[in-house]
C-alpha cells in the first residue's frame, strides 16, 4: 500500500499528503506549507518524484503544527487508507483476506500485483507470526528509516473499517539487519486484537439470547461427528447415496457452518505422472536443503538451459529479489507466506541470449516435510505484451491454467489507460498553469485599465454597456502646474525633462492612493485630480486640501535639472457641481464638464508658486475642519471677475508624514521646537500685498506670461491699495513661529 520508490516516489503519495493537510488543516495551511517547503503546486499520480520533496513536507508540517513527526505519519497512515479507497481500491483491498491476518499476509501479494502499474514502486515488506490470545508479531522490512510510524495508522484504520475491531500496536524492537540484501530497517510490531464493544439487548430478550447461544454452541459441537461420518460415507459407500444426495448432505450439515468443519480428503498416492506435472506445471523448480535442484518444469528448462545438469545449485542461476532476504533455506522459511521474486542471472545465460532481457520468476514457496525439499511454483513476471516479446516468449509458453495469461492482457490495457490518464494530468496542469497565467496578466490588464478609467466605469465598457454621464451635486477639483516650466523646457534635453515630470508625476501619483482622490489626467506640466468623483463622498474638500499638502513637500524632492534646486508648483482648488462621463472609442477618457473646471483652472493659473490657491468655495468648505487658512484678499480672476481667495497652510491635526502617507516619527518636529524654545514670538499673518518681490526675476517673467491675468492684483496695480487698507477681523490671525522661522512667500509684520 506504500507506492514509493528508492528515493523517488509516486505522486499519489504527495497528492495523499496534500489532501490530509487541506482537510484537516486548511487549505491555507498547505499553502503555507508548500511555500516554506519549496515545492510545486501539484503532483500528477504516475510520475515520480524525489524523496527529499515528501521529508521536506513532512518536517515542515511537523513546525509549522507543532505536532511531533510520529503522530504526523500515523496521521498520514490513517488518512492514506481512506485516500486509497477514494481512489478506487476498496474493491481490492476488501479482497485481500477476511480476517485482519489474512490481510497482512497479503499486502505483498498487493505490492507485486501494483508494481506491474508502477514499475519504480519499492514498498516495503511484512511478515506475521501468529501468538495466542489474538496477538499478533508485525515485522516491517523497509529501505527508508523512519517512516514505520505509518504503519499503526494503516492497521489501525483496517482493522476499524473492514473488520469491525480495535487494534493496539506497540514497536518492540528496532534494528537493522545486515546480512539482508535490502531493506535492512527492521520494526517489529506488537498487534493486539480487541473486539469492539456491542450494544446490549433489552432485558426481556436475554434469556432467548441465552437460549439461542446454547442451541447455537450444541449445533457446532455435533457439526465435527456428523461431518466425519458424512466424509466416510461418502468414501466407503458412495454407491448408497445419488451425486446430488451426497452434495446436499454436505452443503446441508451444521446449518451453514460448513467452512468452519470441513476436513480435507488426501488420496493415498498422488494420481499424476512425472511428465505430465512437468508439462502441467511448466515452471516449477523443486530443490533440497542446500538449494541442490531436483526437479524443474519443461519451460523454465528451454529458457534457463543450465538447470538441465544435473546437481547445480539453484543460487548459482537465480538470486532473490523479492523478499530482499539471503538465499538459503532458514530465510526463505522465515518469509514462506511472501511472495518470491527470482532472478535469473545474466552471466549464467548463454552468450547469445545475454542481449535480451533477463527472465524474473514470481511465485510461491512451498515446503515439503517428508521429502525434505521446498517446490516452487512459477510463473514469468511479465507486465505487458512488449516485455513479453523482448524475452521472446510467446502466450503458449504459459500453462492454460496459468492467470499470468489474462494478467498481461488486462495489464496491457491498464498501462495504456495509464498513459492516457498521465497525458491528461499533464495537459491539467498545462492547462492550470496557464489559467494562472492568463489571471495574472488579467489582473494586470484590470490595474492599468482601473489606471486609465474608474473601476465601476471600467467595468460596464468591459460588459459592452455604454456608461451614461453623471451629475455630481458638489466635488472638488485641483489643478497644479511646474512654475518657469517653459524656460526649462527651452534649457533642457526633452530626456531631462521626461525624467523630471516622471518622478513628480510618480510622487503625485501615490498620493492619490493615500488620499483616496481620482487622477483625471496630465497635460504637459498639469495635473488633475477630483475628490468627490466618481464616487462621492461628504469629506472631499479635506481629502483633495491634503493631497494638495503632499504635492507641495513631494515637489521639494524633484529636482529643476537648469538649477539643481527644488522645482516649484503652483496649486489651485475651487468645489462646485460638475458633469462626468466618458467620451470618446478608441482610448476612452472620463472627464469632468462644468464650469467648476474652469474656475479650478483659474484658482491655479492666479495662485503663487509653492502655495496652494483656494476659492471661496473650498474655504468654506474646509472652514473649521482643523485646516491653516489666511485670506488672500480680493483679486480679479479672468472670466469670473473680483473674487475673495485664500491659500492654504497647513492641516493642524497631521504632521508631514501622515500628510505624505509615511510612518510617523517618534517625537513630532514642531513639538520638539515647541519644547526646545518656549519663548516663541507671534506674528500677524496680513494680506499679501504683492508676492512677485519675493520671487527671482526668472520666476517673475515667467509667472507673468503664463498665468497672470491683466488687471490682477498679483500685477501690482491694486498693490498700494490692498497694503493700504484696514485689515478686517477675519483677514488676520494670529499664528506662533520660531525666531527664525517664517513662512515663506507671504509678508510678515512682528
Amino acid at each position: 500500500m506504500l507506492l514509493t520508490a528508492h528515493q523517488t516516489q509516486y505522486g499519489f503519495i504527495n497528492t495523499c499528503l496534500q489532501s490530509l493537510v487541506i482537510e484537516e488543516f486548511g487549505e491555507e495551511t498547505w499553502e503555507k506549507l508548500k511555500d516554506s517547503a519549496g515545492v510545486q503546486d501539484t503532483f500528477m499520480t504516475y510520475t515520480v518524484y524525489e524523496d527529499i520533496i515528501t521529508i521536506k513536507l513532512v518536517q515542515e508540517a511537523c513546525k509549522i503544527l507543532g505536532v511531533p513527526m510520529e503522530a504526523i505519519l500515523k496521521l498520514f497512515g490513517e488518512h492514506f487508507f481512506t485516500f486509497c479507497k477514494k481512489s478506487g481500491y476498496d474493491r481490492m483491498l476488501r479482497a485481500l483476506g477476511g480476517t485482519l491476518t489474512e490481510f497482512i499476509e497479503n499486502l505483498d501479494a498487493l505490492h507485486s500485483y501494483l508494481a506491474l502499474s508502477y514499475q519504480k514502486m519499492n514498498a516495503p515488506s511484512f511478515r506475521l507470526e501468529r501468538g495466542v490470545d489474538g496477538k499478533m508479531l508485525l515485522h516491517y522490512y523497509s529501505d527508508r528509516r523512519g517512516l514505520c510510524h505509518i504503519v499503526p495508522g494503516i492497521i489501525e484504520a483496517v482493522a476499524k473499517d473492514f473488520f469491525n475491531i480495535d487494534v493496539a500496536m506497540d514497536i518492540l524492537d528496532m534494528k537493522t539487519e545486515a546480512e539482508r540484501t535490502g531493506k535492512k530497517e527492521h520494526v517489529v510490531f506488537l498487534i493486539v486484537q480487541k473486539p469492539r464493544r456491542q450494544m446490549r439487548r433489552a432485558k426481556p430478550n436475554r434469556l432467548q439470547e441465552g437460549q439461542d447461544i446454547q442451541r447455537d454452541q450444541e449445533v457446532l459441537d455435533a457439526a465435527p461427528l456428523r461431518s466425519k461420518e458424512t466424509c466416510l460415507s461418502v468414501s466407503v459407500c458412495p454407491v448408497k447415496k445419488s451425486h446430488w444426495e451426497v452434495v446436499r448432505s454436505i452443503v446441508t450439515f451444521g446449518k451453514g457452518h460448513l467452512l468452519n468443519t470441513f476436513v480435507p480428503i488426501y488420496p493415498e498416492q498422488l494420481w499424476i505422472e512425472v511428465k505430465t506435472f512437468c508439462d502441467a506445471f511448466p515452471f516449477h523448480i523443486v530443490f533440497d536443503e542446500s538449494l541442490r535442484v531436483k526437479q524443474t518444469g519443461v519451460n523454465i528448462q528451454k529458457y534457463v538451459p543450465g538447470l538441465q545438469t544435473q546437481k547445480i545449485q539453484l543460487d548459482e542461476y537465480f538470486s532473490i529479489i523479492h523478499p530482499q532476504v539471503t538465499f538459503n533455506i532458514s530465510s526463505i522459511c522465515k518469509f514462506i507466506n511472501s511472495q518470491f521474486v527470482l532472478k535469473a542471472r545474466r552471466e549464467m545465460m548463454p552468450k547469445a541470449w545475454k542481449c535480451q532481457p533477463t527472465l524474473k520468476l514470481r511465485g510461491q514457496m512451498i515446503w515439503m516435510e517428508s521429502m525434505q525439499c521446498m517446490i516452487y511454483l512459477c510463473s514469468p513476471k511479465l507486465r505487458s505484451l512488449q516485455e513479453l516479446e523482448e524475452c521472446q516468449m510467446h502466450l503458449s509458453d504459459l500453462a492454460p491454467h496459468d492467470t499470468t495469461r489474462d494478467l498481461i492482457l488486462l495489464n496491457q490495457q491498464r498501462l495504456a489507460e495509464m498513459e492516457l490518464s498521465t497525458q491528461l494530468e499533464r495537459k491539467k496542469e498545462e492547462l492550470r498553469v496557464l489559467s494562472k497565467h492568463l489571471a495574472i496578466e488579467k489582473k494586470k490588464t484590470e490595474t492599468l485599465l482601473y489606471a486609465m478609467l474608474p473601476e465601476h466605469v471600467a467595468n460596464q465598457l468591459k460588459e459592452g454597456r455604454k456608461v451614461a454621464a453623471g451629475e455630481f451635486k458638489t466635488c472638488t477639483i485641483l489643478f497644479s502646474d511646474v512654475v518657469t516650466f517653459t524656460n526649462i523646457c527651452a534649457a533642457c534635453e526633452p530626456i531631462q525633462i521626461v525624467n523630471m515630470l516622471n518622478s513628480m508625476y510618480s510622487k503625485f501619483d501615490r498620493l492619490t492612493s493615500v488620499h483616496d482622490v481620482y487622477k483625471v489626467e496630465t497635460i504637459g506640466d498639469a495635473y488633475m485630480v477630483v475628490g468627490g468623483v466618481p464616487v462621492p463622498v461628504g469629506n472631499h474638500a479635506q481629502r483633495v486640501a491634503n493631497f494638495a499638502l503632499g504635492m507641495r513637500i513631494s515637489a521639494k524632492e524633484v529636482m529643476n535639472p537648469v538649477t539643481g534646486e527644488p522645482i516649484q508648483i503652483r496649486v489651485g482648488i475651487h468645489t462646485g457641481p460638475v458633469l462626468a462621463g466618458v467620451v470618446g472609442d478608441k482610448m476612452p477618457r472620463y472627464c469632468l464638464f462644468g464650469d467648476t473646471v474652469n474656475t479650478a483652472s483659474r484658482m491655479e493659473s492666479h495662485g503663487l508658486p509653492n502655495s496652494v490657491h483656494l476659492s471661496p468655495t473650498t474655504y468654506r468648505a474646509l472652514e473649521n475642519q482643523g485646516f491653516e487658512i489666511i485670506a488672500r484678499g480680493e483679486i480679479e480672476v479672468k472670466g469670473k471677475g473680483k473674487m475673495t481667495t485664500y491659500f492654504l497652510i497647513q492641516n493642524l491635526n497631521a504632521s508631514d508624514d501622515e500628510i505624505m502617507g509615511r510612518p510617523q516619527t517618534l517625537l513630532d518636529h514642531k513639538e520638539a521646537s515647541a519644547q526646545e524654545n518656549p519663548n516663541i514670538r507671534t506674528v500677524a499673518i496680513t494680506r499679501c500685498t504683492d508676492s512677485r518681490e519675493l520671487l527671482p526675476k526668472s520666476d517673475a517673467a515667467d509667472d507673468s506670461d503664463m498665468s497672470t491675468p491683466e488687471g490682477s492684483p498679483v500685477a501690482g496695480q491694486d498693490s498700494v491699495e490692498a497694503a493700504d487698507g484696514e485689515l478686517s477681523s477675519d483677514q488676520t490671525k494670529t499664528h506662533p513661529f520660531c525666531s527664525d522661522t517664517l513662512p515663506s512667500g507671504f509678508c510678515a509684520v512682528l
